[in-house]
Formats: C-alpha cells, structure tokens, sequence
C-alpha cells in the first residue's frame, strides 16, 4: 500500500469512527421503537426461530444489555459497532473488486450516510445484522475472484449463513451467487467444485437451528414469511412507493450516484466483466422479487437492505471511475461533494424530529406512532393505577403496546399479550398466582363495548393514560380491570398461518 493510499484509508476510517460515535450519542437519546421493544423481549428468551423472523436480531440485542444494560444505548450498542465491520468489508471488495482505493473509501463512507444503514443500525431490527451479512458475503465473493481458492467458499458459507439467520431475505443471495457464476464463464468450473458446496453446508448447517425451531412449530415462521410471495390479489399501485421511497433510505445524492453508477455498469463502461456482474446479480435479483411483491403488497423501504452494499459500490463507480459527459458530471461531482454532509443531514434532522416533533411544529408525522416518545410517563400513569388496583399482571392486546409496556415498567413486572400467544411461544407464561388476577389490560381507545366482556366476567375501566410528545397528544390507553376468566386468560387460537 503506498502512502496515498494508506492516507486513503486512514481518512476512511475515521470518517467512519465519527458517524458511528453520532450515531451512538443519538441511540443514547432516541426512545426505543415498538419494534424494538418486542425483539428485546426476544432477547431475554433466545432461541432457534420466532414467529416473524430468525433469531439473529435478538443475539445482537442480548450482547449490547450484557454490556449496557437495559437501556434503549444498552438495545442499541453492538448493532451501530456491527457497522465497523461492515464497512471494513465493503472497503475491502469494492477494492478487489475494481482496484481502486478511492471506489473502496467512497464505498464503505457512502453505505455509512445511507439512511438505511444509519437509521438501520440505530434502531435494531433484522435488516440490520443483514446489511452487515451481505457486506460480508459480497467480500468473500470478491475474494473467490480474486485468489481462486476453493477455501474463501467456506467464508461464503458463514456468511451467508449470517445473513440467514437474520433474515429470510438472504434466500434470494443463493440464486444470485449461481446466476453469477453461470454469466462469468472463467467461474463456471466452481459449479462442479466440492468447495461451492462445502460452502452451501456450511450455510445450511448455521441455518439449521431456525429449520429445526420450525419443524417443531409447524413450519409457522416459513410459512407466514414466505407465504407473502404469492399474488392473492393484484393490486400494482404499491409499485409506485418503490422508488420514492428508495430515494429517501439511501438518501437523494447517493441514490442519483447509485443509478448512474448501475447504468454505466449495465453498458460496460468501468469495470471487468466479473465484477460488474457480481454487483448486478447481488442487486437486481433481490430487487426483481420486490418489484414482483409490489404487484400485491406494499414493500417496506428497510427490506432492501440486502442490496445496498452493492448499491453504494455502483455508486462509488460513478462517482470516479465513468468519464461521463459534461453536463452528467457536473452532476457526479456535485453528488459526490454533497452526498455526505446531507446525509449526516438528513440524519440529524430525523432524529430530531423523531425526539421532539419541532421540525414539523408538534403536529404527527411518519415517527410519531413508532418511537416511544412520552411512553416513560405513560408507563408512571399505568404503574400507578395497577399498585391501586392491586392488579397482578398487566395485559396487552398487540405486540407493540406489550413490548413497551415489559421495557418501561419496573423490572420484574408480570407482562403479557393477552392474544397471538405464537409470538411469545419462547418465553414461559405468568405462573397461576400472576394470573389468578385482578388483571390490568391496557388499550388504545376504541369505540363501542369494553373488551374481552366475553373472556372475563367482569370488565371494569378504572382510567384513561395519555401519551404526548411536547403539546401533540399521541394516543389515549384505556386501562381496564378484569377479574374472573371463562375460559382462561389467554386467546390461544392459531396463527391466521395455521389455521
């Protein structure tokens, strides 16, 4: 490595060192996500598979409490260090890759300033482990390339392996990776090596704790995730969120440099064929099933975290490697110029709105419903009406309110979702003392006759909680007291996948 470069990479570094500490300090202060909060639940109970997804997120949410605590920093921590490695990896295949140390530090810098990344590491869902997984995988791809040993196929293998145990998603990387092989005719002799399939076992065996989990559960978490490929009901108006809300995840500039560097690549003007088709094949294949589901469903703009490191390798090419015509490199350069200060902008300014609410004058926005924002008070109010009334357990009726409520009550508080009783089949249930009641359902206000009149024999409100943020009143909770189940207090019916 000559001086410059290591000049290169030592910037590089610490250009990331320092959008890894913002991020801390804003996970420190950001309330936790209702997401969040259900999957450090998760954490407290580790196992094979859940009900929505494999265990990868809860691993990492079970590391950063042994080191922080219980704690929105402590839920936080290990997934924003999880984004060193990432970006040593992505570093390191955009340089094998096209031999360029500025394509590499473009690389790993831009990947940092993406929303995807910098919100998707802060706040921990499975896309996060993911996106450092498919770094990973897209390093020791470009290493196959570039050594020729069978071996690095093993590192294939564990990463992979990662990415599917975060994540369903990752699927789609084993026909990306033969694809890949079949279009480079000089890799096409790894299709017949024991190595490509000492690489699939490896995989398959760190993947085979969510398989087993399943076979006990009657294939519910394959079922309810890969279940959403199928077109029940054509509905093509949600293709249009696609690329809008592309554009804000990876944030305005870098998606324009994104583009431009996947269209330079498609008309072979940088690059040698195998590395072009590598970033095509880890972008287009993943991204071609999202466009099928769109035709159905809506897509959530953090399922494309998958594509994203090869996303901002395209991006990288664009920005030094095309010779681009006048008036299109203007636009590169003014990209290139901008891409980072607005992303760290865009950054500062949704973690600010998430916390405060001022950019938008207090009035509700996209965040409002999902960070607890006001949930401390709220849990205060709710703690107070269940010490008076006695209650023995405090009862939810969705995922979200019940991960809130087991986070900011007082530890060792006896929670509980009261239906969907698939999602905490990990966890053991309130012992018969806790469930003898009275019990304290908590709810959002809705219209009509108070709940569960026809599971409990008496249901009595004994208060309204509200949540706020600054004057912007959230939601109301109704709190009502039950006493005397019929037929016991859980709903067990079956998951709508089972049924």
């Amino acid at each position: 490595m000559t001086a410059n470069e290591a000049r290169v990479a030592l910037n590089t570094g610490l250009a990331i060192l320092a959008l890894v500490a913002l991020r801390l300090i804003a996970a420190a202060f950001t309330p936790i996500t209702f997401d969040e909060a259900y999957y450090w639940m998760w954490s407290k109970h580790l196992a094979g598979g859940y009900y929505d997804h494999p265990p990868m997120v809860a691993v990492v949410i079970r590391l950063g409490t042994l080191i922080a605590g219980d704690t929105e920093f402590g839920v936080r921590l290990v997934s924003i260090l999880l984004a060193l490695p990432m970006s040593w990896a992505i570093y390191q295949a955009a340089a094998i890759l096209f031999g360029s140390r500025r394509v590499a530090a473009s690389s790993a810098i831009l990947l940092n300033v993406t929303l995807m990344a910098a919100v998707g590491t802060m706040i921990v869902t499975p896309d996060a482990p993911l996106l450092v997984a498919s770094s990973l995988l897209l390093f020791a791809l470009a290493k196959v390339l570039q050594t020729g040993r069978g071996v690095w196929w093993l590192a294939v293998g564990a990463a992979a392996g990662c990415a599917l145990l975060s994540k369903y998603t990752a699927l789609f990387f084993g026909p990306a990776i033969l694809i890949w092989l079949i279009a480079v005719p000089k890799l096409r002799p790894w299709l017949i090596s024991p190595w490509l399939y000492l690489g699939g076992l490896v995989a398959l065996l760190m993947f085979a704790p969510v398989v087993l989990w399943n076979a006990e559960h009657h294939w519910v978490s394959f079922i309810k995730q890969m279940g959403r490929a199928r077109i029940a009901d054509f509905r093509p108006v949600y293709i249009a969120e696609l690329i809008p809300t592309q554009i804000a995840f990876a944030t305005p500039l870098v998606w324009m440099l994104g583009a431009m560097g996947l269209y330079a690549l498609f008309r072979r003007r940088a690059g040698a064929h195998p590395a072009r088709a590598l970033v095509n094949t880890m972008f287009w294949i993943i991204v071609a099933y999202f466009v099928w589901h769109s035709l159905h469903a809506r897509v959530e703009a953090n399922w494309f975290a998958p594509v994203y490191p090869a996303f901002v390798v395209a991006a990288a090419v664009a920005a030094h490697l095309v010779e681009w015509q006048p008036r299109w490199q203007r636009v590169v350069d003014f990209c290139r110029r901008w891409a980072v200060p607005g992303g760290v902008l865009m950054f500062v300014l949704l973690v600010v709105q998430a916390d405060t609410g001022m950019l938008s004058g207090y009035r509700r926005d996209a965040t409002v419903r999902s960070v607890a924002v006001g949930w401390r008070e709220t849990a205060d109010a709710i703690e107070a009406v269940r010490a008076r009334t006695g209650a023995k357990c405090v009862l939810a009726l969705d995922y979200g309110t019940t991960g809130w409520l087991a986070f900011h009550l007082p530890k060792g508080t006896c929670v509980a979702q009261q239906n969907q009783r698939i999602r905490w089949v990990n966890m053991p249930e309130p012992d018969a003392a806790q469930l003898a009641g009275p019990l304290l359902l908590v709810r959002e206000i809705w219209p009509g006759d108070p709940p569960l009149t026809d599971k409990f024999a008496s249901v009595e409100k004994v208060g309204d909680v509200e949540r706020k943020r600054g004057p912007l009143l959230i939601e109301t909770y109704a709190l009502h007291l039950l006493r005397g189940p019929k037929s016991g207090v859980f709903d067990r019916t079956p998951p709508p996948e089972l049924q």
